[in-house]
């Protein structure tokens, strides 16, 4: 294998495009995939305690990421992609970039292979590096939006090739793209109202997890979490208190 065209070209040559390129649809699909196979795994491990799947879902993770940066002709859930939107228009993005966003996720993925895989130990900032890793595929399905790219392009300094959804190419919004005054205020009323019910949930909601509790205690003011100890300390006295009167 010539090392300059394997550190130099990634994906197919594709006529009309001067570097080498590949289909961003199959990529979002897989994302989309991999976020879907990990929101059941943690379903499934919270639902039925087990840790086997979390597991093989990082595991499988791992060396889908390692086969993503030699070939994305022989990673599987850009196989699965491939296969998912084999009937429609592939939509063409600079090779380089996404393998560099997809090294970052192995990178992300290596030390969870030693975390949950070869020597299962939890706590709560080993999972927010999954949490992570979930969001950014998350972005990358849902929005076309690759992190990774975006930190390609800072290190370059120049603005790369093709990417996803042309947000590279310098140009205004159309009409389609814009707010008007009804649209916007509809936004901010939506958006206010799903970040008061985070926050109404995680502050009163009791939590049965140490993440749960983490997340609670977060949103809490000093003086919020010190009031609700000394309610939490007033039940269980008064509880002390009924059952000594029998």
């Amino acid at each position: 294998m010539n090392l300059k065209r394997f550190l130099l070209e990634y994906g197919e040559k594709v006529p009309g495009f001067d570097v080498t390129v590949i289909n961003e649809r199959e990529a979002r699909a897989a994302a989309g995939i991999l976020f879907a196979l990990g929101m059941m795994v943690i379903f499934v491990g919270i639902g039925y305690n087990h840790i086997i799947v979390a597991r093989v879902y990082l595991a499988f993770m791992f060396i889908d990421f390692t086969a993503r940066m030699i070939s994305p002709h022989y990673s599987p859930s850009l196989l699965l992609g491939k296969f998912v939107v084999r009937n429609q228009k592939p939509e063409y993005v600079g090779g380089l970039q996404k393998r560099f966003a997809w090294t970052l996720g192995w990178l992300v993925s290596l030390p969870m292979m030693w975390w949950f895989v070869l020597h299962w130990e939890i706590t709560f900032y080993k999972v927010m590096v999954c949490v992570l890793c979930l969001s950014l595929m998350f972005l990358e399905a849902a929005f076309a939006i690759c992190v990774g790219c975006m930190i390609y392009k800072m290190i370059l300094r120049e603005a790369p090739e093709h990417c996803p959804g042309g947000a590279c190419e310098i140009r205004q919004r159309e009409r389609i793209q814009t707010f008007n005054l009804i649209q916007s205020f509809i936004g901010i009323i939506t958006i206010v109202a799903l970040a008061s019910g985070v926050y109404l949930f995680l502050a009163k909601t009791e939590s049965k997890t140490f993440f749960g509790q983490f997340l609670h205690e977060a949103v809490l003011t000093k003086a919020a979490l010190k009031q609700e100890e000394e309610e939490k300390y007033k039940r269980e006295t008064e509880k002390e208190f009924d059952n000594d009167d029998f």
